[in-house]
């Protein structure tokens, strides 16, 4: 653990084609990482059986998002699936000024712009064992027709594109060992120099 307490939050971008598990990952981070603060996004698509309100998404409708992109209220937004999704600034910005990491599950768009905004914000991309093995899961959840899966590998293997613009790489075989790979990231991000410089001052 840091001797004294960090002077800024490390800002961590997940991404992931759909069906890989971020999801899953993310719970088995948090319940390891109970310092990370989880962002909520904002997504305009209704929500899956299971999905609660402020927990998985917050929910709104079309207009209102395209309000808050209006009044420059969102650190980045995205349209994916004929659905927009978006990340609050505000709230962002307040936990990393406490010293506290924030952590963002967003896709390769949204990444991007984060990145260009937060030139400091660590990026993971996670994929499944295979694509084959991607597929199969995808079919596996049972809530989408053959239609819509076979967009989504075919967005996936355009994501797959964008992953050397990512620091690193991250295979979610076994969910566990997924979760200690991005642990043990974070643990390396902490320990660089400029984010401990502030424990030698005044020596």
């Amino acid at each position: 653990m840091a001797l004294r307490k960090k002077a800024k939050g490390q800002l961590i971008v997940l991404s992931g084609p759909s069906g890989v598990g971020k999801s899953t990952v993310i719970a088995e981070l948090l319940g390891q990482r109970q310092d990370i603060h989880f962002s909520v996004s904002f997504t305009t698509r209704k929500p899956r059986v299971g999905e609660a309100n402020g927990v998985n998404y917050n929910f709104v409708e079309r207009d209102e998002f395209e309000r808050m992109i209006a009044d420059g209220e969102l650190l980045e937004h995205a349209e994916y699936v004929n659905n927009y999704y978006g990340t609050s600034l505000k709230v962002i910005q307040e936990k990393l000024d406490a010293g506290i990491d924030v952590l963002l599950d967003i896709e390769v768009q949204g990444a991007a712009k984060v990145r260009s905004k937060c030139p400091d914000a660590v990026l993971i991309f996670i994929i499944p064992p295979s694509f084959e093995e991607l597929s199969r899961r995808l079919r596996g959840r049972n809530t989408d027709s053959e239609e819509v899966i076979a967009g989504r590998l075919q967005k996936a293997r355009e994501e797959y594109k964008q992953i050397p613009k990512y620091d690193y790489l991250v295979v979610n075989d076994k969910v566990s060992a997924a979760a200690e790979e991005i642990i043990s990231i974070l643990i390396a991000e902490d320990c660089r120099t400029k984010n401990r410089i502030h424990l030698i001052e005044g020596v």
